[in-house]
């Protein structure tokens, strides 16, 4: 004989056999507008660890949420993994359906095949980190690529190189057919308006995949209300429709939600709503995927190391060296990082930034060396224990440079400090 109950507002149906299933809610279009109402966090919904009340969030009227899973750098990465794995399971448990966003960082190159490289393996990223979570169930939306940022090289934190359009176009397109070849789902696309016209290339092959749009200042209670339009003329990109709305499928509203109000800590909260009932909302469901055990993250897998180039010459001048690093397979690893060890202790290893340009690809930059000679190596270090170390041995002369004449510094005249921003002030704020 079956019972149900109703247990932190998640239905268990308890069976004969004692088995659990467990059910999300009913889909209930209590949002704004009378549409679907959705949320979705991070790292920073959970301020100094604290978690997020998700059977208040149900009770507010939220029936999904976006939950950030995994990222390009490794250290936001593991921070992403953390919450997932707490969010996912507490989110689901309190009966709200859940999805996760990977949040995409471009390599710094213009070579077609390195970029399909980089963006395979991004996505082999992606899909290892939603099989430690279990696959896809019936309560899990389709993973969502956050393409927001394609700036590929930075200094003194100012972009200065940008990826062009059919470049980013090109990771994007190829990121999103791995996915949706490995998980037998489409994956969603988030941006915002001005990035999908000003950094990809319209095409219909974008177009066929659903879009979460960002979109703020327009309230979602009006019918009438559109996001990602202007007052005259048109956001042109792939998702553009004739009369200038987009064809989306979520739209994130606001970022200046009230967080407690859903059992968020902190003082604000990303917002969303899905357009459409709740049959098509379900449909996006639709379609489960139990990993396989080739489909989880390696433990240890073996790699191997390549050296592209390397220059050196006096101790005024830094040493450059740039390596590859691959799977047995030969596609670049997805996790890690390198440095340089010299085998003499006496030789100090200089100070050491390491730049990622791409999967599997860093720059080392080494200055402030002794004229001498160097032998060491090149080291590839997985914290993670996804990839075994490798190494690739060096040895490099430096010579000495001249005496640089230190140069007498202007003193900047102090700046008045700037008037504090509202970012809020043109957001809805439910």
């Amino acid at each position: 004989m079956k019972r149900l109950f109703l247990i932190l507002g998640m239905a268990l149906t308890l069976v004969s056999n004692n088995a659990v299933a467990l059910e999300p809610m009913p889909i209930v279009a209590v949002g704004p507008g009378a549409r679907i109402h959705g949320a979705d966090v991070s790292r920073w919904q959970h301020p100094n660890g604290r978690s997020i009340d998700f059977n208040k969030m149900l009770v507010a009227g939220v029936r999904f949420v976006w939950i950030k899973g995994s990222d390009s750098t490794d250290s936001a990465d593991v921070l992403a993994k953390k919450y997932l794995l707490i969010d996912h399971s507490a989110a689901q448990q309190a009966g709200l359906y859940t999805g996760f966003y990977y949040y995409a960082h471009l390599p710094d190159s213009t070579d077609k095949v390195f970029i399909a490289a980089d963006a395979k393996a991004q996505a082999q990223k992606a899909v290892w980190r939603l099989a430690s979570i279990g696959g896809y169930t019936n309560q899990d939306l389709p993973i969502a690529l956050d393409m927001e940022n394609n700036c590929v090289r930075t200094s003194g934190g100012v972009c200065t190189k940008y990826m062009n359009k059919k470049y980013v176009t090109l990771w994007t397109t190829t990121w999103l057919a791995e996915v949706t070849a490995k998980t037998n789902r489409k994956p969603f696309i988030y941006s915002y308006p001005q990035f999908l016209e000003t950094a990809l290339v319209r095409s219909p092959e974008l177009a066929s995949y659903p879009l979460w749009i960002a979109a703020y200042g327009k309230d979602p209670a009006l019918t009438t209300s559109q996001p990602g339009t202007k007052t005259v003329g048109c956001f042109a990109h792939s998702w553009t429709k004739s009369d200038c709305t987009s064809n989306w499928q979520f739209w994130q509203y606001t970022s200046c939600g009230i967080a407690g109000k859903y059992g968020v800590p902190g003082g604000r909260l990303d917002l969303n709503v899905f357009n459409g009932d709740a049959i098509k909302f379900q449909a996006l469901t639709s379609g489960t995927w139990q990993p396989e055990v080739t489909d989880l993250l390696p433990v240890n897998e073996p790699t191997t190391m390549q050296m592209v180039s390397s220059s050196f010459a006096t101790t005024n001048d830094p040493a450059n060296f740039v390596v590859d690093v691959f799977r047995p397979d030969g596609t670049p690893v997805v996790t890690g990082t390198v440095d340089f060890k010299s085998v003499d202790t006496l030789m100090p290893n200089g100070v050491q930034s390491v730049v990622r340009s791409a999967s599997g690809r860093w720059q080392i930059k080494i200055t402030g060396l002794q004229a001498g000679t160097y032998v060491g190596f090149v080291e590839f270090i997985d914290a993670s224990g996804t990839h075994a170390p490798s190494a690739i041995p060096v040895s490099f002369s430096i010579t000495q440079g001249p005496t640089p004449i230190p140069q007498p510094s202007k003193k900047p005249a102090p700046k008045p400090a700037p008037a504090p921003v509202d970012s809020c002030a043109k957001q809805i704020r439910n």
